[in-house]
């Protein structure tokens, strides 16, 4: 195996040389599991279709490791690539068995007999379907469904797994049941993986990196950990957690990261800077006896807690969460225990 490259990599469909991807630059580490991450129509599953192999790029080149795949004079067909697919819709056929759904592509390269079953065998009992051989896609819940797909690309023994929103189809206890799957199946495999999703909780789950996307740009590209704490720019901060982006003067200085004590003055408007996006998340809003003046506008029950969205008085909005009830209307003082300038 060997890192992805994509390399200035564009698409453009129409006329009017609008690019569905743009210029997008990004090494997927070998072995990696990346969540590519941004909105409906942002351009990533392009990007996935042009690692596939389905689309060529109008601009740019994707390599495997040494190896060119495509650029815009010529590319490697999808069926010697060695990469496999999972799809939204499972893709399977219906009239075949699961077996045979998962050895199809053993067929195809010509492996029969004992190799085939065997490596069939080893791949369906890898996701917990080895009695479920004989059934037919029609007889599986969508859970089951999905995990026929991904025996599908275990028995390959891919180089990179492409995945395209495979959970949108799922309810969320199966969602998250799936989660457990993939992340099996990434450690099982050991191949380079390309999530798509629009979700950024599985993205945050799953992802040993996450690239942003938006308007077939790539915002950043970073560890779930670093794209919470330290989104880069508006975009990447409203489209990632919870939190809420306000618009206030800039504290004086460079610091990024804002304590009370610097929040305070920011409430107050009594920072020196020009104005700035600062990025609030709810778990950094503490409810006390003393602090900034806000106003419950909503109270959601969540079980173990109370998700509130409140009001600064100048009309801006925040989140925060609750321990204990409180009504909308309700007067609260609130402490920001920390905060991030965008």
């Amino acid at each position: 195996m060997a890192k992805l490259i994509l390399n200035r990599l564009s698409k453009t469909f129409d006329m009017a040389g609008r690019a569905a991807v743009n210029d997008i630059s990004l090494t997927v580490r070998e072995g990696g599991f990346l969540a590519l991450l941004g909105p409906s129509g942002c351009g990533k599953t392009t990007v996935l279709r042009m690692i596939a192999g389905f689309e060529q790029p109008s601009d740019g080149s994707i390599l495997l490791g040494e190896r060119v795949l495509a650029d815009a004079g010529e590319m490697v067909p999808p069926e010697h690539r060695n990469m496999a697919m999972v799809f939204q819709s499972y893709a399977l056929w219906p009239h075949m068995s699961v077996a045979e759904n998962v050895g199809y592509p053993l067929k195809v390269r010509g492996i029969s007999g004992d190799k085939r079953d065997r490596k069939v065998r080893d791949a369906l009992t890898a996701v917990h379907l080895e009695t479920y051989a004989d059934r037919r896609p029609a007889d599986l819940s969508g859970g089951q469904r999905q995990r026929v797909a991904l025996a599908r690309c275990l028995v390959t023994e891919p180089d990179v797994v492409l995945l395209d929103e495979p959970l949108a189809n799922l309810d969320r206890h199966l969602r998250q049941e799936m989660e457990e799957t993939f992340r099996e199946f990434h450690a099982r495999s050991g191949a380079t993986m390309i999530y798509v999703t629009h979700d950024q909780a599985e993205a945050m789950a799953l992802a040993t990196d996450v690239a942003v996307m938006s308007e077939g740009r790539l915002l950043q590209v970073a560890t779930p950990e670093e794209i919470y704490a330290r989104p880069e720019g508006r975009l990447v901060g409203g489209l990632v957690g919870q939190g809420a982006i306000l618009s206030l003067s800039s504290p004086a200085g460079d610091r990024r990261i804002l304590d009370w004590p610097a929040m305070q003055l920011v409430l107050a408007d009594r920072a020196v800077g020009p104005g700035a996006d600062i990025l609030v998340r709810p778990q950094d809003v503490e409810i006390a006896a003393e602090g900034a003046a806000v106003t419950v506008l909503s109270v959601l029950f969540e079980g173990e807690r109370y998700a509130l969205r409140l009001a600064l008085p100048d009309g801006q909005t925040l989140r925060a969460f609750s321990r204990h009830p409180v009504k909308v209307a309700d007067r609260l003082a609130i402490v920001i225990r920390s905060a991030w300038r965008l």
